[in-house]
């Protein structure tokens, strides 16, 4: 029987005609189509785009250093070298992320216990050169210094989440 219907769909176009007849009913429908860079689709408080390293209020970098997002990086895109302070705390003194081998899985900012690392919802962001893209401690601070305010309201609405 299975042969059978095999063989009808085969020789009829079955499939064929069904995708026309797909392609027909949106043929005449309205069309959506976003003027980018004018125009801009909603975005999600979720939404993983370019990294940030952030600031407490008082202007010290969050990261302590701990190194779990280097260490659950699937992609091996972040490197952090450290060093201790006077005070005895650890701070960075190079972090590092290559986007171009980032995947922005989002378990760099799952990992840090101090919500030091995070993407921001920046997705518009270009490279001329493979160089261009190697983001250095001093850029992240820049785009998180840039951004906190963004940053700080969608950590807030997923707070309830974590």
């Amino acid at each position: 029987m299975s042969a059978m219907n095999d063989l009808f769909n085969t020789y009829l176009l079955r499939e064929l005609f069904k995708g026309l007849g797909i392609t027909w009913r949106h043929m005449f429908q309205r069309k959506i189509t976003v003027q980018y860079p004018e125009e801009r689709t909603p975005q999600s408080p979720r939404f993983r785009g370019l990294h940030a390293l952030r600031r407490y209020p008082n202007g010290e970098e969050r990261c302590i250093a701990c190194k779990l997002c280097e260490a659950i990086c699937p992609a091996m895109a972040i490197t952090i070298e450290s060093a201790q302070r006077e005070d005895g705390s650890r701070r960075t003194t190079r972090y590092d992320i290559d986007l171009t081998k980032c995947i922005f899985c989002g378990f760099c900012e799952e990992a840090c216990p101090v919500d030091a690392i995070v993407e921001t919802r920046i997705f518009d962001y270009h490279g001329e050169t493979r160089g261009d893209l190697h983001y250095t401690k001093q850029m992240l601070l820049a785009v998180g210094d840039r951004n906190e305010e963004e940053i700080a309201r969608d950590r807030a609405a997923d707070a309830r989440y974590r």
